[in-house]
């Protein structure tokens, strides 16, 4: 019965932050960043991954003041230092929401490292500029708002910390290295460090941790969930939720090509040809006019205008031989290495996992997650696969990809509410 009470509450608290995200106005200047925020030292002093380089106030369109602190939260903009994809240190950025509601669950205030989903890859699309603004419109058509607001209002609720990071090179300098496996999982479990560190706040050092991701974000957490025991082990991670995780990116490659969100490959091509200079030659030999132009623009743009510009456009109109870039990728021995270290389910979570997954889903389809799953099954991790059964409703307009997060909030609230109470977990292994 409390359960339930909470999930209704949950839901509420949903749909009250939908609104405000729907109808909010654009950013007043008093929010934005201060200048050279994004701009990291040169070059980074010695030190460990999550250390703090700098914060600053981050407050939010929308703030209640209350005897508790400010309703919903109290938001920290900060940079921290992580790790990129081959090991070096790296700047990041990332928001720190320290709640005003109590937390009414045992032990302590516990902490959800929240990973974004798609953002787009101009550095005006970071989350942290993002949370100041709710929505922002410049013309013609770059459209953006934080869609990830609900969610994190709803953790705010309950009484649960929130941190939510940048990733790599999203307002800071540099390509974001969009779905880069090790690259996103440092920047998510280097978030819990950081925001650990923080004085003032309602968390304690060392305390209880989730991890929460769909989309790109569900690749990003289920990369967090593989690296914690070797990246991270002194995190108390209780569970991590895994929502459409894009696992195999040379088969979610294929899908997307021809979509509403076409353009996303262009953000997948720009951050690794960052990541790995190896394939520039390989890249510029085979995209024509066109295709390089994409790629120019899609490098300044949030996902909303890369939708509106790109979207069902295809891949091979972009290349010199008329083939889909999938089909030519897989011809290089280098691409096909790197996009094979890119995939998840070689290494087993240690912390248990609730992955959901629409079964039409026509961005990252359902059976390479169900694969996901039964990889980290077979290495004796604990996980639950949740399908939705929504049936195709306009294929490739993304709305099989997007439906499921929302319509399973309950269940993935409840999961972390139980993971962080120490209740008995259920596996579908």
């Amino acid at each position: 019965m409390m359960s339930r009470i909470r999930a209704n509450r949950v839901l509420l608290a949903c749909s009250a932050a939908l609104m405000v995200l729907v109808s909010g106005s654009p950013a007043v200047a008093q929010n934005a960043p201060s200048p050279g925020f994004y701009e990291p030292p040169s070059p980074l002093a010695a030190s460990s991954p999550g250390e703090i380089i700098r914060t600053e106030p981050s407050p939010l369109l929308l703030e209640i003041p209350s005897p508790d602190g400010l309703i919903p939260a109290e938001a920290t903009r900060f940079m921290y230092q992580s790790t990129d994809t081959h090991g070096a240190p790296v700047a990041v950025t990332g928001t720190y929401l320290d709640p005003a509601a109590p937390w009414p669950g045992p032990g302590p205030r516990p902490l959800i490292s929240m990973a974004p989903g798609t953002q787009g890859q101009g550095d005006q699309c970071a989350p942290s500029k993002l949370l100041s603004q709710l929505i922002h419109f410049d013309y013609p058509l770059d459209l953006r708002g934080e869609y990830e607001l609900p969610f994190m209002t709803a953790m705010l609720a309950q009484g649960i910390a929130v941190v939510m990071t940048d990733y790599q090179g999203l307002g800071t300098p540099g390509h974001h290295t969009y779905v880069n496996r090790k690259a996103q999982g440092h920047a998510v479990l280097d978030a819990v460090r950081a925001a650990q560190r923080l004085p003032g706040t309602k968390i304690s050092s060392g305390g209880p941790v989730a991890l929460w991701g769909y989309s790109q974000g569900g690749g990003a957490s289920a990369s967090a969930a593989e690296l914690h025991a070797s990246y991270a082990p002194e995190l108390d991670i209780k569970g991590a939720y895994v929502g459409a995780p894009p696992a195999d990116l040379a088969e979610v490659l294929q899908v997307v090509d021809g979509t509403i969100l076409t353009g996303v490959i262009g953000y997948a091509i720009n951050g690794f040809s960052q990541a790995y200079p190896e394939i520039r030659p390989i890249v510029d030999n085979e995209v024509n006019e066109v295709g390089r132009s994409v790629l120019n623009e899609v490098a300044g743009q949030c996902v909303a205008e890369t939708a509106l510009r790109f979207g069902f456009q295809q891949t091979r109109d972009y290349t010199r031989s008329g083939e889909p870039l999938s089909v030519i990728l897989d011809r290089y021995e280098e691409v096909r290495a790197i996009l094979a270290d890119q995939r998840l389910g070689s290494i087993a979570p240690t912390v248990p996992v609730l992955i959901q997954s629409g079964t039409a889903d026509d961005i990252v389809p359902a059976h390479q997650v169900r694969q996901l799953a039964r990889e980290w099954c077979s290495q004796d991790a604990t996980v639950e696969l949740s399908p939705n059964e929504l049936p195709p409703i306009i294929p490739g307009l993304a709305v099989n990809h997007a439906v499921p997060y929302l319509a399973g909030i309950g269940e993935s609230i409840e999961f972390i509410n139980a993971r962080f109470a120490d209740r008995p977990v259920r596996s579908t292994c």
